[in-house]
């Protein structure tokens, strides 16, 4: 079985089939599957990290990674590719995502949205619920922080 490659680019530095690829992975996963219409194309993208998990050249998984105030950055827009799900790649991808968040922004918490469902595959990780859940686009979610120092 192929192993999935990481990639580590800031927005100018993705050529724009993948970049096409990633918003098409993007919609597929969180518009169509999860049936939720927002706006994903946000511009947060220009400032952002973004992890891509790659199989035999074919997108199976992505992040990206943003810097906020404080002493925080955010994770988000997490997904694995429906056929690459329940074999530990969430969790690589996720801890990608960390070591590269420690790395570029040198922050001492990881600031995250989590869908309420996803509450015991963050926690694995590391993450903590602080406590407040809220709908977000229709789906429950929760705030939790991983924090750098614990």
């Amino acid at each position: 079985m192929p192993v999935v490659k990481f990639e580590v680019k800031k927005l100018q530095e993705i050529d724009s089939k993948t970049l096409h690829n990633i918003f098409l992975l993007r919609a597929e996963v969180f518009i169509v599957e999860q049936e939720c219409i927002y706006q994903d194309i946000d511009g947060k993208d220009l400032k952002s990290i973004h992890i891509i998990g790659k199989k035999n050249q074919e997108i199976v998984a992505y992040s990206r990674i943003m810097n906020l105030k404080n002493d925080f950055c955010s994770i988000g827009r997490v997904l694995v590719k429906k056929d690459s799900r329940k074999k530990g790649l969430g969790k690589k991808l996720m801890r990608k995502s960390i070591e590269e968040a420690a790395k570029e922004y040198r922050k001492r918490k990881i600031k995250i949205s989590a869908q309420e469902y996803l509450r015991k595959f963050y926690t694995e990780i590391g993450f903590k619920h602080t406590g407040k859940s809220y709908l977000e686009d229709g789906i429950p979610h929760i705030e939790m922080i991983f924090n750098f120092s614990v």
